[in-house]
């Protein structure tokens, strides 16, 4: 049987980003206070345009965006990849939207063979919650690095393999 932590509640699509959906994904992002969501319409033009290459954005849509995910290649590394941004709307929260959102991307990722996915997060008490969603998916807390967004708020990187060798 599997828990709701695996399941949405409410099954949505995932699909690319499309520019129509930048409304709906600023008001979340500000709903959630990830950042300024002015910084979202640079953070995506390149995508929009098709001069970043391998940088992928998707949303979940269930009648209007409710998640968005942010990744990209890191540059000099075979097959590892970052997960940038991902931001489900707090209405929306608990419901599996993100859990849905990243093993879509897991999958992905791993059906092309790619190697190692990365996820930096907070590490303020604040975002507690959120380094707990990843543990709790199979991701290992792989860095630390104190100081890192500003003084007294470190950055946390989290790792998880995407392609384990059979043995």
């Amino acid at each position: 049987m599997k828990s709701s932590k695996d399941e949405p509640k409410h099954p949505a699509t995932i699909r690319p980003t499309l520019r129509r959906d930048l409304p709906a994904l600023k008001a979340m992002i500000d709903a959630n206070g990830l950042f300024p969501s002015e910084m979202l319409d640079d953070m995506v033009s390149s995508f929009f345009t098709g001069g970043a290459g391998t940088e992928q954005w998707l949303t979940v849509d269930d009648g209007g965006p409710v998640a968005v995910a942010y990744y990209v290649p890191e540059r000099m590394t075979q097959g590892t990849w970052n997960l940038l941004l991902i931001a489900v709307h707090p209405d929306r929260q608990g419901q599996g939207q993100g859990t849905a959102l990243l093993r879509h991307i897991e999958q992905a990722l791993g059906a092309d063979g790619e190697r190692l996915l990365l996820v930096q997060t907070s590490g303020l008490e604040s975002f507690g919650r959120t380094r707990t969603f990843y543990r709790s998916r199979g991701y290992a807390e792989e860095a630390r690095i104190r100081d890192f967004y500003q003084a007294g708020e470190d950055k946390v990187i989290f790792r998880k393999v995407l392609n384990q060798p059979v043995v």
